[in-house]
């Protein structure tokens, strides 16, 4: 059961919240806020002031004044208006992560929401009611508009939703199926629901987790091609990585350096003649080390935005003000999001060099394709080909979002994020240079196969045996796809890293 008090929401929590099932619930002190701040609202409600979103209309709209009998049909109306969506529907563990994040924003006490309303957004996500949430439609200003008005509907019985693995429904039946019940929202609840970054939170906060485990892949595949291409080891060596303290170099170098040792096959070749190693070898710790610390700026941005009050109008408790600012502004997202992509897609450039690499005799010294019968057989030639396509598409990704924007909403909102449209370009961005990982990975363990009886390191010997569990040795030509895909799939959920039994930093 994870606790949710706006403030201490941790990535490795929200993701088990989105794939593992994770039980969420309201902490203590969080509900006392809660409670505080729709004690203004209300009082605010039962007055004549103007208040944006309580008792005015919104966006471009805000000047109208709405009377006090038709508030509950202001926030109503502001779900159904604002429930533009389209394109295919964000993955069930986005939309939990949506909810999570939603719900953790809301109990730091700034939206003026009941106590009642949020508890039914977190037992939907206990009971597996996950709302049908389009992907796109929102540029990130004003939050993620459409996105949370669809997830929002389904409190109030409308919109469509599944329970766990159920085919979509209305929004009313999804709910009484987990047991649940619609409620009416009264001034204000509206926007608290709808006013926020987190489906672009989400989104990106998951793609950094999974690009985390990515990173450390990362290393492990470049460490198998070094050892597989008989490269050198001396490149890796802390005294020169200290001699330009970047991090990520440093951290990357090291994880290098601590999976080669003890390898035979390293041992065979120290006395070559070869005098460097190509860049794509060499430089391994440079380029992983500059995108894991890229990772590591987009990680920092996320942790606090999951953290983070984004509502407008935002309700102080402590003095009873309701205050409008810009919080909701995706920028942070956007720009993380996007360096996101630039920092997975030099993983993916390299890697797909020791790819080519590996397969090419003339630079390997291994039999063509990774094939004892190459002519009659291929063996990785067209994986390698895919590896290639995939990372030409990554450059694309690449190209930034968060450095356009267009004006809305009759240009009240005159500056916009595209903080989702950079998230889903970053996640798709991690999936992406996963499979061109994997590719290296079975590249590089067909490789290491071939140089038998010489053996690799002992950590490389585990994470080869992992391979082989997945993927069997290429003896005779097969589809390499679904080896392909299941390597990926060990790689973005950190199997293929821990498969190593030390530390992959």
């Amino acid at each position: 059961m994870i606790h949710l008090d706006g403030a201490s929401l941790s990535l490795d929590e929200l993701s088990a919240i989105a794939d593992g099932g994770e039980q969420v619930a309201l902490g203590s002190a969080a509900a006392r806020r809660v409670d505080d701040a729709r004690a203004v609202v209300d009082r605010k409600a039962a007055g004549d002031a103007a208040v944006y979103g309580v008792n005015t209309g919104f966006g471009a709209l805000a000047e109208t004044a709405i009377p006090r009998h038709h508030l509950r049909a202001l926030q109503l109306n502001l779900l159904r208006s604002h429930a533009a969506g389209v394109g295919e529907p964000l993955a069930v563990r986005a939309v939990r992560a949506s909810m999570a994040l939603r719900a953790n924003v809301l109990a730091k006490g700034f939206s003026g929401i009941r106590r009642g309303t949020l508890e039914l957004l977190l037992e939907m996500v206990n009971r597996g009611v996950h709302p049908l949430v389009p992907s796109r439609g929102s540029v990130g200003a004003s939050g993620d508009l459409a996105p949370l008005a669809h997830l929002a509907l389904v409190l109030v019985g409308e919109g469509f939703a599944a329970v766990n693995n159920s085919p979509v429904m209305s929004g009313n039946d999804a709910l009484r199926a987990a047991g649940l019940n619609a409620i009416t929202l009264e001034s204000k609840e509206g926007l608290a629901l709808i006013n926020g970054t987190q489906p672009s939170a989400a989104v990106a906060a998951l793609a950094v987790v999974a690009a985390g485990n990515l990173s450390r892949a990362v290393d492990i595949a470049a460490a198998l091609s070094i050892d597989a291409l008989r490269g050198s080891m001396h490149p890796f060596e802390a005294r020169i990585h200290d001699a330009r303290p970047h991090a990520g170099q440093r951290a990357s170098a090291a994880n290098i350096l601590a999976l080669l040792h003890g390898s035979a096959i390293n041992q065979s070749h120290e006395g070559c003649s070869r005098v460097q190693d190509a860049y794509s070898l060499r430089c391994a710790a440079q380029v992983h080390g500059a995108a894991r610390d890229a990772l590591e700026f987009a990680r920092r941005t996320l942790r606090i935005e999951v953290n983070s009050a984004t509502d407008n109008p935002m309700v102080f408790s402590d003095d009873g003000d309701i205050v409008s600012g810009g919080n909701f502004h995706g920028a942070p997202i956007a720009i993380a999001a996007d360096l996101l992509a630039i920092a997975v897609t030099h993983f993916a450039t390299i890697s797909e060099r020791r790819s080519d690499r590996l397969v090419n005799p003339a630079l390997s010294g291994l039999p063509a394709f990774l094939t004892t019968a190459s002519g009659l057989q291929s063996g990785y030639m067209i994986a390698q080909v895919t590896a290639a396509a995939l990372t030409s598409e990554l450059k694309t990704l690449a190209h930034p979002a968060s450095v356009d924007t267009i004006p809305t909403s009759a240009n009240r909102e005159d500056h916009v994020s595209m903080s989702m449209g950079a998230a889903l370009k970053a996640q798709r961005a991690v999936d992406t240079a996963a499979r061109v990982v994997a590719v290296e990975v079975l590249c590089a363990a067909q490789a290491i196969d071939l140089l038998a009886p010489l053996e690799t390191s002992a950590p490389l010997r585990r994470a080869h045996a992992f391979v082989r569990a997945v993927a069997p040795t290429l003896i005779e030509d097969r589809p390499p796809a679904p080896d392909i895909e299941a390597i990926a799939d060990t790689i973005l959920n950190g199997s293929f890293a821990r498969a190593c039994g030390v530390e992959v930093k």
